[in-house]
């Protein structure tokens, strides 16, 4: 198969079907915590804990096997990656014991903690610099797809069995490896040794940049882990929100296909601020329509999330285009630390989010607070952007010529 070639939307297409399996993965369990803790006679709480074992493992493991693999041909690590991550998930679906599930997942977060960033640095790498923006968009459609429809889908025939589910995602996988092996053009990269792979460590810009992915997940997962809080009063906890999660899926995959086109419109870091300043105009009008009493206020609070899914699900893009371009000789380490900021914001925000409703601050009032956080976000990015021009002009000698 031909290396020079770019990737063609056939095969960006299976890379696709490859994220669409992790989509469904890293959310449909949630959903199903009470059939798993009576399948295993566990406690919900310890059932929980499958969902947190696999997202510390992929936020830890991730970046250090982008690292160790940096040497390797890209898509014999795609195909070994997703291979690893199909496996653990059969293990789950057939796990016998709630110790043969946290072993499933431990195996799965190992293939997919890998297998994210490096199907977005293979994209990078292989799409012409003119369509970066829409191959990825292709690609990480497929992660938001699945919460858009396979993850509703999982969580419906998973009332019956749990496991339905796991199976879908491993028959996903499948596809997908078989589709990639196909169809998906090898890729070379010149070899680095590990410290050479390791070096984005040593550089404070790239690190820096990492604080906006995460803040951005932060100030999400600050209003979205505690949404039906906010919408169950407006519009009840069966049908009504089952749309608005559907809904919340859907505009975001719109948004990812947008950002998409503009980030091989305009820069990266353009699209970026656009997002970020979008965000906190979309808080404060939600917080304050928030305020409005009965259709009002239930109205004001569906058009909040659905600007929240459209710019969030779009921001994606722009934050791994511009961090590869940071680093293109170690994308994939670079990709799976955004990865592991991306994961590590979640879980601040989560946390900060349950704090604020500990101490007595009313549900109808995190997007309020979700603005503060994103606005110290676009502060973090400003500055970032700052540095990184202030860097590439030292790089450059007077007369234009790289010194």
């Amino acid at each position: 198969m031909d290396e020079t070639r770019s990737a063609g939307v056939g095969a960006l297409l299976w890379l696709a079907v490859a994220t669409f399996s992790m989509g469904i993965d890293g959310y449909v369990l949630a959903g199903l915590l009470p059939q798993i803790a009576d399948d295993f006679e566990v406690t919900e709480a310890a059932a929980g804990q499958l969902m947190t074992v696999f997202a510390f493992t992929g936020a830890v493991a991730g970046p250090l096997l982008g690292a160790l693999t940096g040497r390797w041909e890209r898509k014999a690590t795609i195909i070994g990656s997703l291979a690893v991550f199909v496996v653990g998930n059969l293990i789950v679906a057939l796990a016998p014991s709630y110790a043969w599930a946290m072993t499933g997942r431990v195996i799965s977060a190992l293939g997919g903690g890998l297998l994210n960033a490096v199907i977005a640095a293979y994209v990078i790498a292989k799409a012409r610099p003119e369509r970066r923006g829409r191959a990825l968009s292709l690609v990480m459609g497929g992660w938001l797809a699945a919460t858009a429809l396979g993850v509703p889908i999982g969580l419906v025939v998973g009332q019956q069995d749990w496991r339905v589910p796991l199976f879908m995602v491993v028959g996903a996988g499948t596809a997908a490896l078989v589709g990639i092996i196909l169809r998906v053009p090898r890729l070379h990269l010149p070899p680095l040794k590990l410290r050479e792979s390791l070096r984005p460590l040593t550089q404070g810009n790239i690190l820096f940049a990492l604080l906006i992915p995460a803040g951005l997940m932060c100030a999400s997962y600050f209003c979205f882990t505690y949404a039906t809080l906010i919408f169950v009063p407006r519009v009840g906890d069966g049908f009504g929100m089952i749309a608005v999660m559907f809904g919340y899926g859907i505009v975001s995959l719109a948004g990812n296909i947008i950002s998409g086109h503009l980030t091989d419109r305009i820069s990266p870091t353009r699209v970026i601020t656009l997002i970020i300043g979008s965000l906190i105009v979309a808080a404060l009008l939600g917080a304050a329509g928030l305020l409005l009493p009965g259709v009002l206020g239930a109205t004001a609070a569906v058009l909040w999330f659905v600007a929240c899914a459209f710019f969030n699900g779009g921001s994606g893009v722009p934050l791994q285009a511009r961090l590869g371009a940071m680093a293109p000789e170690s994308a994939a380490f670079v990709l799976a630390l955004n990865g592991s900021a991306m994961s590590m914001g979640s879980a601040l925000g989560s946390a900060l989010g349950g704090l604020a409703l500990t101490v007595g601050v009313a549900a109808d009032r995190l997007p309020l607070l979700s603005a503060g956080i994103v606005a110290l976000t676009l502060v973090l990015h400003l500055i970032s952007v700052r540095s990184v021009a202030r860097a590439d002009a030292r790089d450059v000698s007077p007369l234009g010529a790289s010194v």
